[in-house]
C-alpha cells in the first residue's frame, strides 16, 4: 500500500509543478494530496516535499496558519467553479444542479470567510 501512496504522491507533485506554470491547473490541491500521500508512504519524500520552494510558496501558510495568498484563492476558486459550472451545464436533473449550486456557495463561503487572506 505504501508503494501506491508513493506513486500517487509523485504524480500529484508532478501535476502540482505543472500547475505552477499553467494557470488552469491548480497547484494547491495536488500539493495537499502529495503531502498526504508522502506522509503515508515515505518520511524521506515527505521531508523533501516540505523543503521545496513550491510547497513553501503555495501551502506552508495554509498548513501553519490556515491562511492563503489572494492569488492562490482566486486560482483555486476559479478552476473549481469552472468545473462545477461545466458539470451543471451537462446535468439534466434539477436536484443535482441545486446540489452543485449549494456546493459552490459553500466553497465560496469557506474560502472567503473561514480562510484568512494574506495580502502581499
Amino acid at each position: 500500500m505504501k508503494l501506491v501512496y508513493l506513486l500517487i504522491g509523485i504524480i500529484a507533485t508532478g501535476l502540482g509543478a505543472i500547475g505552477v506554470v499553467l494557470p488552469v491547473l491548480p497547484t494547491t490541491p495536488f500539493l495537499l494530496l502529495a503531502a498526504y500521500c508522502f506522509a503515508k508512504s515515505s518520511k524521506r519524500f515527505h521531508t523533501w516535499l516540505m523543503q521545496t520552494s513550491m510547497y513553501q510558496n503555495h501551502l506552508a501558510s495554509f498548513v501553519e496558519q490556515r491562511s492563503m495568498r489572494l492569488r492562490t484563492k482566486v486560482s483555486l476558486l476559479s478552476f473549481a467553479s469552472a468545473m462545477l459550472l461545466l458539470a451543471m451545464y451537462f446535468m439534466e436533473h434539477l436536484y443535482l444542479r441545486l446540489f452543485l449550486l449549494c456546493l459552490m456557495a459553500f466553497k465560496y463561503y469557506y474560502f472567503l470567510c473561514r480562510i484568512e487572506t494574506i495580502r502581499s
